[in-house]
């Protein structure tokens, strides 16, 4: 029974140790043989903005969101996030740079801990990168090329054009506000204590039902 045993044990580690070994092979496989060529536009400022990127398909988003900082020269003080694409440039899976709640859909992932193979397989996949989450403004992204080569890490290979500002202030809130900031709008007409009774529709509260729960 001891034999038994033992021998049992010793196949089942070797069988680990194969299973191990072979997906530290498919990895060190796609390490060595494949370059993911990932190209990203604008629509808006400078037309003819555009930069281009090659990466090792293991690196994670977090390295590719740090690379795409770099080539704009944006501060990294945003919530950025990635979005996968359909053709339709619909958003799909969201890779936040930080772990929020998930929704009945989608898992949540994060750029620390997701690689760009987990989720970009094919040319032509698409997808978006949200540099001013504010008023949502994004880079359009393709993933371009899939060659063979080897690389480390990520780096910008074609910087063309100026980015777009990273944070902009929105049109109507500029107006609201004013060039100074602080607005034209009087806060005490807003907040007023004063309640003219007259300016009360009455009948329209008469006409109000609390007992049926029709107003929840």
């Amino acid at each position: 029974m001891c034999v038994f045993f033992c021998n049992f044990a010793a196949v089942f580690r070797s069988r680990l140790r194969f299973q191990t070994s072979k997906v530290g092979y498919e990895h060190e496989l796609i390490d060595r043989i494949m370059i993911y060529r990932i190209a990203f536009s604008c629509d808006e400022g400078d037309q003819n903005f555009r930069r281009v990127f090659e990466a090792n398909p293991e690196v994670t988003f977090l390295d590719f969101h740090k690379a795409i900082l770099e080539s704009v020269g944006y501060p990294d003080d945003q919530m950025t996030s990635f979005f996968m694409c359909n053709d339709r440039w619909e958003k799909e899976q969201e890779v936040t740079l930080v772990e929020m709640g998930s929704n009945f859909e989608y898992d949540n992932m994060t750029m620390e801990q997701t690689r760009l193979s987990d989720l970009l397989e094919e040319q032509g996949q698409r997808l978006i990168y949200i540099f001013d989450p504010m008023f949502e403004r994004y880079f359009f992204g393709n993933l371009r090329e899939i060659k063979a080569g080897t690389m480390q890490g990520v780096k910008c290979v074609e910087s063309v054009g100026r980015p777009p500002k990273q944070l902009r202030q929105d049109d109507d809130m500029q107006a609201i506000l004013g060039k100074d900031g602080k607005g034209d709008l009087d806060m005490d007409d807003l907040f007023s204590d004063e309640l003219d009774m007259d300016d009360l529709d009455m009948d329209g509260f008469q006409d109000l039902s609390f007992d049926d729960g029709s107003m929840f």
